[in-house]
């Protein structure tokens, strides 16, 4: 079956705005200081740029459905493959909780100071994050015709409330003063373990390049459509991450931001000293829709990933199958819903809000890395221009450092032997669990005489005259 192309220019970029940004790493970077602000533009030097050159020559180079899964098949082989889409696909399983949990806590500010007092609340937590994962399941299951809807207009509302925060920003500074100084000596990143902490979630924040490309085969002209939609969200991107940062900061102290709604913290302290409540509950409604957008998008895009490795015969067969009505991976969408409701619950068990929170992104931001180090890697296998692999070797740096900063728990943390635990526990599991799935299922292939398809053609030529960006089913 030939999958509908739904997805243009204008689809692409705004795909790209919100896989490549959320507000909870603005909210998280200003909890850390003044010298966040350096470490964002460090960043995207050290992660963003060379993962958006090096993911844009290998979409170019191999433009069918399944990213960052076919690249490392092609560059290192079928276990490669399989491994590098496993982790990334486990990966998005706590990462999934951890962004519907920052958006249930921005969700408060939509009824105002009488729900604060749910902030503190588990069963508040879990059922808004279940209930928002049913909705973006539901319109990934119903095509990217409809569910592209959610995605664009989470785009819109990212962009549209970090021109309210930089605005209210700029007022508050010519008003009142910063919140928290802004000076040389605190913009200079510090050495210090909670400093150290941060940049693994930054380098994991300027991740998202690599989403899209899983969508390929459903995106008009991807050779041309992924580098040019990259191109035009890039400053949206920055602009989001750098000037939120900072507008964050002007309204609240650092000490004082919540990471799970610093956003919204910063939006109502400045319109509640200017008497504007009700732009608090606009912006809480927006800031809503643009996580819930965000849940959407990598619901969808990870989806296509144990489609794929279904087509590969590597996950059982239903999971090579799109729907005939709806053209959406069903299979791998009600399954990664289960899963991750499944991480709501356990991440929870024996910490409170904010450190269920923190386990959540912590493992996410450890086992997303890993594929990563394939990723960077692929470029230098497969022979690229020099300045792609200069920029390979560049990601393959930051990204082993930030693997090693991201083990260290949290200063405020309680329990810190527990959350390293869960986090190392949980990123155990999910690579033994893959290695062992995917030797399991060679055996049994080869014990049958069956081939998995999708072999590997001799030459990157032959692959690029099999059917650029269609996978058939």
């Amino acid at each position: 079956m030939q999958l509908r192309r739904s997805l243009g220019l204008f689809d692409v970029a705004l795909f790209f705005v919100v896989a490549c940004t959320n507000l909870q790493w603005v909210a998280t970077a200003a909890a850390a200081g003044a010298s966040s602000l350096s470490i964002w533009v460090v960043g995207c030097l050290a992660m963003f740029i060379p993962l958006s050159i090096t993911v844009t020559y290998l979409s170019a180079r191999y433009p069918e459905e399944g990213g960052m899964y076919v690249w490392s098949k092609h560059a290192f082989g079928r276990f490669a493959g399989f491994i590098t889409g496993w982790t990334y696909w486990c990966s998005n399983l706590p990462y999934f909780p951890a962004l519907l949990y920052f958006t249930a806590g921005n969700a408060l500010y939509i009824a105002g100071s009488g729900a604060h007092g749910l902030s503190g609340s588990p069963a508040y937590y879990i059922g808004v994050s279940l209930t928002g994962f049913a909705l973006a399941t539901i319109v990934n299951i119903l095509g990217l015709d409809i569910g592209k809807w959610l995605n664009n207009a989470g785009a819109i509302s990212r962009w549209f409330v970090t021109l309210v925060l930089i605005g209210l920003g700029i007022f508050a500074w010519w008003k009142f003063g910063s919140a928290t100084p802004v000076t040389a000596a605190t913009l200079r990143p510090g050495a210090d373990l909670k400093d150290l902490i941060f940049w693994s979630v930054i380098a994991f924040a300027w991740t998202g390049p690599e989403a899209v490309p899983f969508m390929a085969g459903e995106i008009k002209e991807p050779r041309r459509t992924i580098p040019r939609g990259l191109a035009l969200a890039a400053p949206a991107i920055a602009a989001i991450y750098i000037l939120g940062t900072l507008s964050v900061l002007v309204a609240v102290r650092s000490s004082a931001v919540n990471p799970l709604y610093g956003v919204m913290q910063s939006i109502g302290a400045i319109s509640g000293r200017m008497g504007w409540p009700a732009l608090t509950t606009v912006c809480g409604v927006l800031v809503t829709l643009s996580c819930l957008g965000s849940v959407a998008l990598w619901l969808g895009a990870v989806a296509r990933i144990p489609f794929v490795a279904g087509i590969d015969h590597y996950l059982p067969e239903a999971f090579g199958r799109m729907h005939p009505r709806w053209n959406s991976p069903v299979a791998a969408l009600v399954t990664q819903a289960v899963i991750s409701a499944l991480f709501i619950l356990a991440g929870q068990g024996g910490t409170s809000v904010k450190g269920a929170y923190e386990v959540l992104v912590s493992s996410t931001v450890l086992i997303t890395l890993v594929p990563f180090l394939l990723v960077f890697a692929a470029p230098l296998k497969l022979r690229a221009p020099l300045r792609v692999s200069l920029c390979a070797v560049v990601g393959l740096f930051t990204t082993g450092c930030a693997l090693v900063l991201s083990l260290f728990p949290a200063q405020d943390e309680t329990n810190k032997p527990l959350a390293v635990a869960k986090v190392l526990f949980l990123t155990a599991v999910m690579l033994g669990s893959g290695t062992l799935f995917y030797y399991w299922k060679t055996r049994a292939l080869a014990r049958s005489g069956e081939a998995a398809h999708g072999d590997i053609p001799e030459s990157p030529e032959e692959s690029s005259a099999a059917s650029p960006g269609i996978t058939s089913v």
